[in-house]
């Protein structure tokens, strides 16, 4: 976290004092105001009550809404694309209470048909001070960055509250179904819109594919909508209508 709080500060002072100001520190002045603010920065990033901020802007946290839910927030670990910790001592999902509701109609619908299988959340609510920690991290040309993160400037469904990555989890086996891709995998097997492609060339199987089609039936018919390059991302809204309906989340 603080590397990412002092290159962010950094390139931010660095571009906002005009140059003769800059001029006039000396290296060690300099470095010492860096120091001091990187640490403000990790504070307000890490030492903030992120839960409570969540709930003053009207989230609910889904394992208290919807019974037998299951939580593993990747971004809380270092297992995802990034390999970067960045969500702290947040472990609860936090979505819009309409999805939350519509999340818990998927659960109770899955659970009806199997009875040994439960919902696995990866991802819900992306306050907009952590989508700008992934943005300045990832090594990549800017004009390239939105295929693998949404712009904090303008913000994604995930930062509305209104986004959900999920899985589906044996309760007897205890681990995931094998959807034929990690999490965060960014490639053609992971696309819905290339299964068929995929298992003409033997990249996924089609048990692979019949535990994802489980996983769309339960959200699309909850009201959810999937994406074509990522099974495990489903948005509650459309873009156009989380801007009129709603704001975005801190």
């Amino acid at each position: 976290m603080r590397k990412f709080g002092y290159l962010f500060l950094s390139l931010t002072l660095a571009c906002s004092a005009p140059k003769s100001d800059q001029q006039s520190f000396s290296t060690a002045q300099r470095d010492s105001l860096f120091e001091e603010d990187a640490a403000s920065s990790e504070e307000e990033l890490t030492g903030i009550d992120l839960e409570k901020s969540l709930q003053e802007q009207g989230l609910v946290n889904i394992q208290g809404e919807i019974p037998g839910i299951q939580v593993e927030l990747k971004y809380s670990t270092e297992d995802n694309f990034f390999q970067q910790d960045v969500y702290g001592d947040l472990t609860q999902c936090y979505l819009r209470p309409i999805a939350a509701e519509m999340l818990g109609k998927a659960q109770v619908a899955l659970q009806k048909e199997y009875p040994n299988l439960s919902l696995l959340v990866y991802d819900g609510v992306r306050p907009l001070r952590v989508q700008q920690i992934l943005w300045d991290s990832l090594d990549k040309p800017d004009s390239i960055k939105p295929l693998y993160v949404s712009d904090p400037k303008i913000g994604g469904l995930h930062n509305y509250g209104l986004a959900v990555d999920l899985t589906i989890f044996d309760l007897k086996s205890g681990k995931p179904l094998d959807m034929g891709t990690p999490f965060d995998y960014f490639g053609y097997p992971a696309y819905p819109d290339r299964e068929l492609q995929m298992l003409a060339e033997e990249k996924i199987t089609k048990s692979q594919v019949a535990n994802r089609e489980i996983l769309r039936k339960v959200m699309k018919g909850a009201g959810f909508t999937g994406i074509g390059s990522e099974w495990w991302h489903f948005n509650a809204f459309s873009r156009k209508e989380a801007e009129e309906k709603f704001s975005l989340i801190n």
